[in-house]
């Protein structure tokens, strides 16, 4: 939930995160995904959510649609951002946030790798050795929403060169932030400050009071939220959120539905003219607010274990035929890379979702890795499309 706090349409959230340098050219989990657009992504102010929701808004989960879920069950599988050295950003999801180092996919022919963590319930054991082919079953057959950390071999190096990975946040950037959520969020900065991590709002800046955005090693927001009710969850922290900023939310929602995704919650601030969708995979139709717009349901949202995808819509840019978010992947902006879902059968899915109209980066026969596809959803993000239960892409395997 990324708070503008520099005024309306700021050209940049924070000076300090517009890195506009040069940048390597940067491997995604399974290709190289080139720049779709020259334009940026920009943010608006928002209000106290205490402010009215809007009346005018018509929840989009009660607008009525004949298109059907894809084939294949279709389930959110993961976020993808770029790291510059795993050595620092795994403890600090790990060590720091909690959560559980499940999986490594190394490509040294393709000088990348690809780590994948994930919130594990509290006082669940795992066992598996991350890169072997038993870790490999449990990652692709994980109904959880994981991230998948990229590293392009050399990034941890100091080069005058490369200044590091671009975070969000810029004039129209699409992509915002990740989040966790816990019990306290005052006492869980102050722990945080303790260990040395810095923050762009601590819990008592600027004009929303109660929330947080910590920076990770890489420099990317991390939202730290409050679970509206205290308890429930075990664990201190959980992965909560991965945010996005749309055009049409009408179109965008209708995508995430298609592939599987559920509208839990609606939040509109008319005043600050901006909306937001909260969607999740996986949650039985008996638990899907039946009014997305109720205070009841953006409660039950903060109590989720799994985490909601966030789609931030600023009013007015689905009537601006040139306005066009950056997805993260553009020479010079590279940083968030894609978002990927879980199916049966991939060319069975991709058939469907050809229908929607968008196109692919890459369909499942395209480039050097069968059998895998990136979607473009409606603003251009990359949508990885892949086997559930996985299938040799070539990396380099650790024996058990």
């Amino acid at each position: 939930m990324l708070v503008s706090l520099l005024g309306r349409r700021s050209v940049a959230i924070s000076a300090a995160l517009a890195l506009s340098t040069t940048l390597p050219k940067s491997t995604s989990a399974f290709g190289t995904l080139s720049p779709t657009s020259s334009r940026l992504s920009s943010a608006r102010p928002r209000l106290s959510f205490a402010a009215a929701t809007s009346p005018t808004h018509r929840a989009m989960s009660s607008t009525p649609t004949t298109n059907a879920v894809i084939s294949g069950r279709p389930t959110w599988h993961q976020s993808m951002i770029r790291i510059a050295d795993p050595s620092k950003t795994l403890p600090f999801y790990t060590d720091v946030l909690g959560m559980t180092y499940i999986d490594r996919l190394e490509f040294p022919q393709w000088n990348f790798s690809i780590y994948f963590v994930t919130t594990l319930p509290e006082g669940e054991k795992y066992a598996l050795t991350p890169g072997t082919k038993a870790a490999h079953d449990y990652l692709w057959n994980y109904d959880g929403v994981t991230i998948e950390l990229t590293h392009n071999h050399g990034t941890e190096k100091a080069d005058a060169d490369f200044k590091g990975y671009h975070p969000g946040n810029a004039e129209r950037d699409g992509f915002g932030h990740i989040a966790v959520n816990c019990d306290d969020v005052y006492a869980s900065c102050e722990e945080l400050e303790a260990r040395g991590i810095t923050f762009k709002k601590k819990p008592d800046e600027g004009r929303m009071k109660g929330l947080a955005f910590a920076y990770d090693p890489d420099g990317y927001w991390v939202e730290i939220v409050r679970r509206r009710a205290a308890g429930k969850i075990p664990n201190k922290y959980n992965f909560s959120q991965t945010m996005l900023r749309v055009k049409d939310p009408k179109k965008s929602v209708e995508f995430y539905k298609r592939l599987g995704m559920k509208v839990m919650s609606e939040r509109h601030f008319p005043q600050a003219e901006f909306s937001l969708y909260f969607l999740a995979s996986n949650v039985p139709d008996e638990d899907v607010p039946s009014d997305p717009t109720s205070a009841e349901a953006a409660a039950k949202v903060s109590t989720l274990f799994q985490p909601v995808l966030e789609l931030t819509h600023n009013h007015g840019t689905e009537n601006d035929a040139d306005f066009k978010h950056y997805n993260g992947n553009e020479e010079g902006r590279q940083g968030f890379g894609h978002i990927g879902f879980l199916v049966d059968d991939v060319y069975k899915a991709c058939d469907e979702i050809k229908e929607m109209g968008y196109g692919f980066k890459k369909e499942p026969d395209g480039g050097n890795m069968k059998g895998l596809a990136f979607a473009w959803d409606p603003d251009g993000y990359p949508v990885e499309i892949i086997k559930r239960g996985g299938m040799d892409y070539g990396q380099k395997d650790v024996e058990e």
